[in-house]
């Protein structure tokens, strides 16, 4: 659901302060992106489950220890159509000595930020893309997208400006390959 699409931004920040005050409904999750306040329903039950193996994998198989944070917002730079973005990744992680998050604020910024996940549900093309392009504007070095509708996993890497210039895609079933500070494979024939 879209609550105000690509409203004018304006010098006194009517929109982010608009989005900042907005109460969501429990278990909903609002965002600011690109401009577009957006409003999502709790997802179903197999998008945490394919959350759950990814992260019970990374705590498993990485000899780096991460901290998780499921649904944790973060402040990104805007596009042009807004100076910042709230975004809500469904998994971040960060190296456990990073110390990261350790207030009860709502929105964060992404510095320390290892990796980013995304498992698609009611609206993929926005995880495909305009989340992808967030994350790239603020610099965190890998984007992990699983994609329910297509049946695969795409780690996206060197961020630089706007986007990610690498991307490795394989479909459910076939490994994919996670760098430092990861550095082991995810099995990703669990995920559905």
């Amino acid at each position: 659901m879209t609550v105000a699409a690509h409203e004018p931004w304006t010098q006194e920040g009517t929109l982010l302060k608009g989005f900042l005050a907005f109460d969501t409904p429990d278990g909903y999750r609002a965002e600011l992106i690109d401009g577009e306040i957006v409003v999502t329903p709790p997802p179903g039950g197999g998008h945490d489950k394919n959350i759950g193996r990814i992260v019970r994998q990374v705590h498993q198989n990485s000899d780096t220890r991460f901290d998780f944070w499921g649904s944790k917002g973060l402040v990104a730079p805007g596009d042009g159509r807004s100076p910042e973005n709230h975004v809500t990744p469904d998994g971040t992680f960060a190296r456990e000595e990073a110390d990261l998050y350790n207030d009860d604020s709502s929105w964060s910024p992404a510095d320390g930020v290892d990796m980013v996940l995304e498992v698609t549900a009611r609206n993929p093309e926005r995880d495909r893309v305009n989340k992808r392009h967030c994350y790239a504007r603020a610099g965190i070095p890998l984007y992990l997208l699983v994609d329910r509708e297509k049946k695969t996993v795409t780690l996206f890497s060197e961020p630089k400006d706007d986007d990610y210039f690498a991307d490795v895609r394989v479909p459910f079933g076939r490994p994919i390959g996670l760098p430092e500070p990861f550095a082991f494979e995810l099995d990703t024939s669990e995920l559905f």
